[in-house]
């Protein structure tokens, strides 16, 4: 039974979501401690987060970087704030996807299905089940199973979006991936996400390759969509390890 996370400081709406999740025999728990959510996290080890943005204490983005401080499990903002740029911060800060409130709880209920499948169901068994899988290109392994990318000797560890987003630029490697291929490797339904998401993302991706000494591996081919080539990105030699 996968274990899911409701961080939400409004009772009824934790109420809501706890009974609305249970129903689909997933184990919902409510977080009570808005000051050490990082505890809570660690005693429940769920397979999701919802996670609100205002609370008590530290807003939800803070709480978002304690958690990927210790785990890539998927996050799901919950938040009344419905502007572009609180849902840029959200992803930003390692959040994998934002619901507006009101919520709607059939598109909720999808997004969490949607993201367990990612993260641990059928479309996760067909990317990687051990650490020896590995794609590479250009000099440069994604080893899918530790979701670690490497190149020259360095390595870099990625979230499991950036680890989507290489692997789909690395199968494709030195030829243009649309933008919206990309979306599809992140997302299943990409009806309900931003363009702006994938930016966000893409951005995430190259800062983790500028780590590894590839300042300039992913082309932006305006109008059509992305392009790998750690060829002209490795100017200034592998970063150390």
């Amino acid at each position: 039974m996968y274990r899911i996370m409701i961080v939400e400081d409004d009772e009824k709406i934790g109420a809501l979501l706890q009974d609305y999740i249970g129903r689909y025999g997933f184990d919902a728990r409510v977080a009570r401690d808005f000051r050490d959510l990082a505890a809570e996290f660690e005693a429940l080890q769920p397979h999701l987060v919802l996670l609100d943005i205002n609370l008590p204490y530290f807003d939800g983005y803070y709480w978002c970087r304690q958690i990927r401080k210790r785990s890539n499990v998927p996050i799901i903002f919950l938040s009344a704030r419905s502007g572009e740029m609180d849902q840029v911060m959200a992803i930003e800060n390692g959040g994998d996807d934002y619901v507006a409130k009101p919520i709607p709880l059939d598109l909720l209920m999808a997004k969490i299905k949607s993201a367990l499948r990612r993260a641990y169901g059928e479309y996760a068994a067909g990317q990687a089940q051990s650490e020896s899988d590995t794609a590479a290109a250009g000099g440069l392994a994604l080893h899918v199973g530790r979701s670690e990318l490497a190149w020259g000797g360095a390595r870099v560890p990625l979230s499991k979006n950036e680890r989507q987003l290489a692997h789909a630029l690395i199968r494709r490697y030195g030829r243009i991936v649309s933008r919206e291929e990309l979306l599809e490797a992140l997302w299943d339904d990409v009806q309900f996400v931003d363009d702006n998401t994938l930016t966000v993302n893409v951005t995430r991706l190259r800062k983790k390759l500028e780590e590894l000494g590839l300042k300039d591996a992913i082309d932006t081919v305006r109008g059509q969509g992305y392009r790998l080539n750690a060829d002209a990105g490795a100017g200034n030699g592998p970063a150390a390890l």
